[in-house]
């Protein structure tokens, strides 16, 4: 069986998919959302952002200047409110003294890993940068892209077989979310009616087992 490429797999999804037109959200909204997202669901994240629209907390001036028991109350639906609540500020504080940060800049604040801060560099300040997170990695694992020990080796292999553009890094990062939730799930994935199992190993694998 022929391994697919990273580029053959983004095109597969794409003609399947269509246009996803990630990230959702406007402005320092889409940072929130970046932080807010961490071990949930969009689901939840979305109650917490509709909590700090009506609060008109939406921006780094008003975030910083809250209370904290009130900025926790608002994100609460998101889960682990207290130290979300800390990372926020946090994020404010850097995005008052500089705006446009570096992913080194992101990646000093306390609460903002790699895969955060590639998600505000991608989606808000318009940085080619390819973001790896658990779904990428099931998906390229189990289709047979290679086997990394660490995100940082993933995201160098991406970025050396795609081209750097941010409209693809975009679009392959939101086909790689909605299929892994859609087909290759962690558990009981749907392998029989994938339209990657004839190129997936881990699917062809499950089927020549059936």
């Amino acid at each position: 069986m022929n391994i697919m490429d990273p580029k053959s797999l983004f095109n597969k999804m794409h003609l399947f998919y269509g246009d996803q037109n990630w990230w959702p959200g406007e402005g320092f909204e889409i940072a929130i959302g970046a932080i807010l997202t961490q071990n949930t669901s969009w689901k939840n994240v979305e109650k917490a952002l509709k909590n700090l629209s009506k609060a008109s907390l939406l921006n780094p001036h008003a975030i910083l200047q809250s209370k904290n028991d009130f900025l926790k109350e608002q994100i609460k639906p998101s889960g682990y409110f207290n130290q979300k609540s800390i990372y926020l500020k946090n994020l404010s504080k850097l995005w008052i003294e500089n705006p446009n940060p570096s992913r080194k800049e992101l990646l000093a604040v306390k609460g903002i890993g790699a895969e955060t801060a590639d998600s505000i560099l991608l989606y808000l300040l318009n940085t080619p940068e390819f973001i790896i997170d658990t779904y990428t990695i099931r998906i390229s694992e189990r289709i047979g892209l290679g086997s990394f020990q660490s995100k940082s080796k993933w995201k160098e292999y991406f970025e050396k077989k795609i081209e750097k553009k941010i409209s693809i890094f975009n679009e392959f990062h939101a086909l790689l979310v909605i299929h892994a939730k859609t087909y290759c799930r962690k558990t009981n994935p749907l392998c029989s009616s994938c339209f990657l199992r004839e190129d997936c190993q881990f699917g062809k694998k499950n089927l020549d087992s059936i």
